[in-house]
């Protein structure tokens, strides 16, 4: 695997961690956040990151402030969305003219998706959702999904069958409704984690190899677009 370059990020006045994979032969730079309950260096992000990078898509990924102290509790979302921005502003300048994938893993994959909702995320071509958190486990709802119709750009959601956070029979037809922009890659009987059981005879690597494939297919689609 290449090796990661640690970098670090300004947001406003704090300054958090970031860490770069750059192949030799990389066609995207996918600016990759991570979820609500652990930080960039999370194992799943880590193990995906290089997969990614053997695909050929470098990854940006990044701390919010709250992990960057060691909290578990989440920024608001104004810092979030920040953060978001900042990210993508600071990997344009290692793109090297690289095309941008911005999103992320649950809740960083939704803070990307608002930001963009918001206003452009410049230079991004296209958003991937590693487990998009469509609602609490348990409790179904699409309020979350309600800004995905202002987000301008093609968007993956990569979603396993199992996940509690994102109930199919209610994603799928949010996905459908978002038009050509939007597709949905489903991994058979994986979890919000991509876990997968045993009597599948997948082994993680199986599918942290899917995921890489799929961001890499989508990255060749959108690098075109404007």
């Amino acid at each position: 695997m290449s090796a990661a370059e640690p970098l670090a990020l300004e947001v406003g006045e704090r300054r958090v961690s970031a860490l770069l994979v750059r192949p030799a032969r990389a066609r995207a730079l996918f600016v990759f956040a991570h979820g609500a309950g652990a930080g960039m260096r999370h194992r799943f992000l880590e193990d995906l990151a290089a997969a990614l990078a053997e695909g050929g898509v470098a990854t940006f990924r990044y701390q919010f402030p709250y992990a960057e102290a060691g909290s578990r509790r989440p920024d608001p979302r104004p810092l979030l969305q920040s953060t978001v921005r900042a990210a993508v502003a600071a990997a344009a300048e290692h793109a090297r003219g690289l095309p941008l994938l911005a999103g992320g893993k649950s809740m960083g994959g939704r803070m990307t998706s608002l930001a963009a909702a918001e206003a452009p995320l410049a230079g991004v071509r296209g958003l991937v959702f590693v487990g998009f958190p469509l609602h609490p486990a348990g409790r179904p709802g699409t309020e979350r999904a309600a800004h995905l119709g202002r987000v301008a750009l093609p968007m993956l959601f990569l979603q396993g069958s199992r996940d509690r956070l994102a109930d199919l029979g209610l994603l799928e037809p949010i996905v459908r409704s978002l038009g050509p922009r939007a597709e949905l890659e489903v991994v058979p009987e994986a979890d919000h984690s991509f876990a997968v059981p045993r009597r599948t005879g997948r082994s993680q690597a199986d599918v942290l190899r899917g995921l890489a494939e799929a961001v890499g297919r989508f990255a060749a689609r959108v690098a075109g677009a404007p």
